[in-house]
């Protein structure tokens, strides 16, 4: 197997060597170089022709964001950010970064060692394997659609991983205030979810907050679960859609888990709800969706032409559990669709 070419930007010279000594122990990972700073790392990039490139937000002489966006439209390749507690990340995965980790506080070697394996090893070899022509900015909003049946009564669950925050955007941007409840789980770190949240209320129509046990389910209203280590599931509580979040193990490696927010929305709603699978690796959120589907709900992946990663959406897909296969800019318009024969 031909091992995968990592360039490591990060301006702090004991991290960046921490780096380089930790992801060379995987015998996938061949480090062929560093910089300090997006100017040695065009040079570098040029010279060595890495397939993964790891980079920190902030950096002298031009801040990672701006490098991306000069970077990318002349040589795109996978960008694996490393960032602080900042919602300056999700403008770098704007500007063409495949995905993120969070910069650990690290108090001892044992936790450095266990986020490189844990969560940047991870993360690049997804990266490797993600397809850069479909991480694209916001597409022109289409011609705003509307409901012909009220929605109370109704649910959208959305799960999605790697490129989702802005395959997520994508969808929701399209959305008015008359779509039904949606529910969403994004494989994310813990406290980003928050910011995510906000970002997302303040650029689409409908009301967008990261989720707490007991929020109502309501129409025009988005709830993310939040990253760490709680599920999120739908309930019903008096008649009301309501979620709960509740610590648990990890469920196909992540938590929250999608399969655990579909199967929960198979159980409680049926055949009054929409899933919606996204962009992502593995296999999260297939097995619910085939419960949803067999529950009577409606069903949609993400094709492969427009997935950052086929992953998630091809199991689901592989299953029987997708219904209809759509590009992302097709989703929200059969969502639609789909709701309005209910």
């Amino acid at each position: 197997m031909r091992p995968i070419r990592v360039l490591v930007v990060e301006d702090s010279i004991v991290f960046r060597e921490l780096l380089v000594q930790n992801l060379s122990k995987d015998p996938v990972i061949q480090i062929v170089g560093t910089a300090r700073d997006p100017y040695e790392a065009r040079d570098a990039i040029v010279r060595h022709k890495p397939d993964v490139m790891t980079l920190d937000v902030e950096l002298p002489r031009m801040n990672g964001i701006e490098f991306l966006k000069k970077l990318m439209p002349q040589y795109p390749l996978p960008v694996v950010v490393i960032s602080s507690l900042s919602d300056k990340v999700f403008d770098a995965l704007n500007a063409g970064a495949v995905d993120f980790v969070a910069k650990p506080a690290v108090s001892s070697r044992d936790q450095l060692e266990s986020f490189i394996k844990n969560d940047l090893l991870v993360k690049i070899k997804i990266a490797s394997t993600a397809k850069i022509s479909n991480i694209k900015k916001a597409i022109m909003p289409q011609e705003q659609q509307t409901l012909s049946v009220a929605g109370n009564n109704l649910v959208v669950a959305i799960g999605a991983s790697t490129g989702g925050t802005e395959a997520i955007f994508s969808v929701v941007k399209e959305f008015g205030t008359d779509i039904p409840g949606i529910v969403v789980v994004q494989h994310m770190p813990p406290k980003f979810t928050e910011m995510y949240a906000k970002r997302l209320n303040d650029q689409c129509r409908i009301q967008v907050k990261e989720a707490r046990t007991g929020d109502r389910v309501l129409p025009g209203h988005m709830l993310i679960a939040p990253g760490g280590d709680e599920h999120m599931r739908l309930v019903k509580v008096n008649g009301v859609y309501q979620v709960e979040c509740k610590r648990g193990e990890r469920v196909n490696g992540h938590c929250p888990s999608v399969d655990v927010l579909f199967e929960s929305v198979a159980k409680t709603a049926g055949s009054h709800a929409v899933g919606i699978i996204l962009t992502g690796m593995g296999g999260d959120g297939a097995r619910g969706l085939l419960a949803m589907r067999q529950a009577g709900a409606k069903t949609i992946g993400q094709d492969e032409s427009t997935c950052v990663v086929y992953g998630m959406p091809q199991v689901a897909y592989d299953l029987g559990a997708v219904q209809h296969q759509e590009k992302l800019t097709d989703i929200a318009r059969r969502t639609y669709a789909l709701l309005n024969k209910m």
